[in-house]
Order: structure tokens, then C-alpha cells, then sequence
């Protein structure tokens, strides 16, 4: 990628313990609910942060000068900060309206790379601009791209190439801003400079390691099926009969419930890793049946197909989800207890999904009491299924932050 557009110094950071913290308000002008929310927050680390991450979410959202001071009030060595539809504190989600949230986090002996991006088409075709030099060719041990994207500029999808060619293995987890209805409405903030399209993010690694957490929202059904035949997104024959045919196999031993919802929200589950022997949640890349054709016998799936991928249908209804982000988090090991997290969920989740308000908020908090977290509703989400990075919809990546392991430290970066 070219040289950074803005500045992008590394920060290394020896302090007291690995701490996290979150504050939110819903004030009615935008600077004093940031003086709220960031007075809260650093009551609660009791420090100065390594990073700041900041949502800004309702009419508060494109008010581009407070986003440019957001550094002078947060004493943070790395700050981050986008405009949102609705965002997560804690175990409260507020959907709609005006809300701030900043989440603060101190990482002892961490590194932390700030990263600002951008796509520029040029005449041999669009080129990714703003990869910091610090991080051409070497990245910090257990190193993770946290990240923010304006949804009307810039490509993910390219990002993500890019990196699984330059830097195979580095996980991507973040999300796309929803904070606007049109292109230019987004405000992105990286320290003290704002853009209206691109990227925002930061490299992080070195003392503190994060566990991606990406939940779906889908569950398997019927058995799995090897691809014998494809053409693009069309799947064609699995284990060499029609694929319809094999669809229609499952469905006379599906229950009532999964059969309606084969007919409402299907779903095609195509395995991220080959490399094992058995497949369960979280195994799959979950993408959108687009139509079938009854007479051929082939179905159109969102996804890019070939010959030899095992493949399993899949549905999702709130039920389905509610399960597979419980199922997800309870399988997190214990020994390491996290003491923070980001969360970008989809903005077809909360209320529009589930009958309960604050669902993925308090799930996190079931499974991790009183942990500090942050997020918000996005309009698209970004995180690593088995070592694939991939662009998401109806989907919670959540990103939880952990003391590295000193063992682990020392042998090699992505």
C-alpha cells in the first residue's frame, strides 16, 4: 500500500494493569454529553488510556468540531471515533437517538500502530492509501486491526485481500458507520484529524491480545454437503445430485418451525477451514440464498463457490441467533477473563430482531459480569471466521480484550 496519509507513530505503553473502562450520555448538546460520558469513563480507569474509542450517535452524529477536539478532552495515547446510528454501553443498547459513548482502555507494554485509510481511483484502477510505514513489514506480536469504515467509500472486501496477501493470519474485526444516509454524512475521527470517507483503525498487539467473538446469527440444518459442481455464486450439484435435490432431501426431516423458516431465511454455510476433520459453530461462512431455479435444480447463493468446498444450509430467526451468541461466548475460555470489549452488531439486530431490548448487550454482560463494553449498530460487520476476514450482515463481532500471555510473546509477529 502507499505511505500513510496521516500520522502514524507507534505507542508503546508500561503502566499499571490492564484496565478497561465505559461512560455514556444522552445529554442534549453534544459537547456536554462528551464531557459526561468521558468523565465517567476515566473515573473508572483511574489513568491515562492507551486507547479511546468514541461513538457519537443521533443528531449529535455529524458534528464534525467536536470530533476534532475529541483528543483535547481525552487523555488518551491513541484515539478513534465515528458517527453511528445507535450505540452499547454496558448492558444498555440505545437504538435511536441522541448518545455518546467512550470507552477507554489501558494495555500495559502494549503497541499500538494508529492507522487512517482511504480508496483513490486512479487510471490502472482504485489503490488502498494510508498503510502506515511502521507496519510494511513487521506487525507487533498478536497483533488485531481494530477498524471503522464509511459504508459509501471505502471497500472492505479490498482491504481484506489485501491483508490475507500481505499479512496472512492478522485479524480484522470492526465495523461499518451508520451514521449517515448519504455519501460524505459519516464523520470518522483518528486523534485529532476527521474525514468524511475511508478508514480509521488501529494495529494492536504486543501486551494485550484479542479474542474475536463472531456470531452469526445462524444455525445449521440437515447434514453437510461436499460442492461437485459450481459456477460462481451458483451452486450446482453437492455430492453430485442437483443442489435443489439435496435441499429437498433434508427438508422432509426438518420440524415444522425450521421448515417455515427454509422458506423464509435461508442460508448457505460454506466452511472456512478444510483442515479438520469435523465442522460446529462458528465453522462457517454464513451467506444469503438469492433464489433457486426449480426446474435446473441450482440456487444462488451470496458468496463466491468452487468444487470441493463443504458446504451446510443454515437458518436464522431471533431463537437461532439468541442461541448461537450464547453458545459462542459460553464456549470463551475461562482462565483468561477479559477486561474489555468492543461490540459492532448489526443495525438489523436489536429491537428489529429480537423481542427483548438490550439482547447482545446482555449477553456479553451474562457471560462476562460488569464487563466494560462498547459498540454500536452497524451497517455492516467486520471479523475473522477460523483465519478469514469477512464482511458480515445480522452479524456480532466482538472483540474482547486480554492480558497477553508472556509465553506467547517473543515468537513472531502475523
Amino acid at each position: 500500500m502507499d505511505q500513510p496519509t496521516a500520522s502514524s507513530a507507534a505507542s508503546s505503553i508500561d503502566s499499571a494493569a490492564a484496565a478497561c473502562s465505559v461512560g455514556m450520555s444522552t445529554l442534549e448538546t453534544l459537547d456536554a454529553a462528551v464531557l459526561e460520558a468521558v468523565t465517567i469513563a476515566q473515573a473508572g480507569l483511574n489513568g491515562r488510556a492507551s486507547l479511546a474509542v468514541v461513538f457519537v450517535a443521533g443528531r449529535h452524529a455529524n458534528q464534525r468540531a467536536t470530533f476534532e477536539g475529541l483528543s483535547e478532552v481525552i487523555a488518551a495515547d491513541t484515539l478513534i471515533a465515528g458517527s453511528v446510528e445507535g450505540i452499547l454501553a454496558g448492558g444498555c443498547e440505545q437504538e435511536r437517538g441522541r448518545a455518546v459513548v467512550v470507552w477507554l482502555g489501558r494495555f500495559p507494554e502494549a503497541t499500538l500502530v494508529p492507522v487512517a485509510l482511504e480508496y483513490r481511483h486512479t487510471p490502472d484502477g482504485g489503490s488502498l492509501v494510508g498503510w502506515p510505514a511502521d507496519l510494511q513489514s513487521r506487525l507487533p506480536d498478536n497483533a488485531t486491526l481494530l477498524l471503522l469504515a464509511d459504508p459509501f467509500s471505502f471497500p472492505v472486501d479490498r482491504l481484506i485481500e489485501r491483508l490475507a496477501d500481505d499479512h496472512p493470519g492478522l485479524p480484522i474485526v470492526g465495523g461499518m458507520l451508520s451514521g449517515a444516509t448519504e455519501p460524505g454524512g459519516n464523520v470518522l475521527a483518528l486523534d485529532s484529524h476527521t474525514y468524511d470517507c475511508g478508514a480509521v483503525g488501529v494495529v494492536i498487539g504486543g501486551g494485550v491480545q484479542v479474542r474475536p467473538v463472531v456470531s452469526q446469527g445462524c444455525r445449521p440444518i440437515g447434514r453437510t454437503f461436499v460442492i461437485t459442481k459450481a459456477e460462481e455464486n451458483i451452486l450446482v450439484e453437492l455430492g453430485g445430485k442437483p443442489a435443489l435435490e439435496q435441499l429437498r432431501s433434508i427438508y422432509g426431516d426438518l420440524s415444522d418451525n425450521d421448515r417455515d423458516l427454509v422458506r423464509k431465511s435461508l442460508h448457505v454455510g460454506r466452511v472456512a477451514s478444510e483442515y479438520q476433520d469435523r465442522f460446529q459453530r462458528g465453522d462457517f461462512l454464513v451467506r444469503n440464498v438469492i433464489g433457486a431455479d426449480p426446474e435446473s435444480g441450482v440456487i444462488g447463493v451470496g458468496d463466491t463457490l468452487r468444487v470441493g468446498q463443504t458446504v451446510q444450509f443454515h437458518v436464522r430467526d431471533a431463537a437461532s441467533a439468541n442461541e448461537d451468541l450464547t453458545t459462542l461466548l459460553a464456549a470463551q475460555p475461562s482462565t483468561t477473563a477479559p477486561v474489555g470489549s468492543l461490540v459492532f452488531t448489526c443495525n438489523g439486530r436489536g429491537s428489529r430482531l429480537f423481542e427483548t431490548a438490550d439482547h447482545d448487550a446482555t449477553c456479553l454482560q451474562e457471560r462476562f459480569a460488569g464487563l466494560p463494553a462498547a459498540g454500536f449498530f452497524a451497517q455492516g460487520e467486520i471479523g475473522p471466521i477460523g483465519q478469514q476476514n469477512c464482511l458480515h450482515g445480522f452479524t456480532a463481532s466482538i472483540a474482547l480484550f486480554e492480558p497477553a500471555d508472556p509465553r506467547s510473546r517473543g515468537e513472531g509477529s502475523r
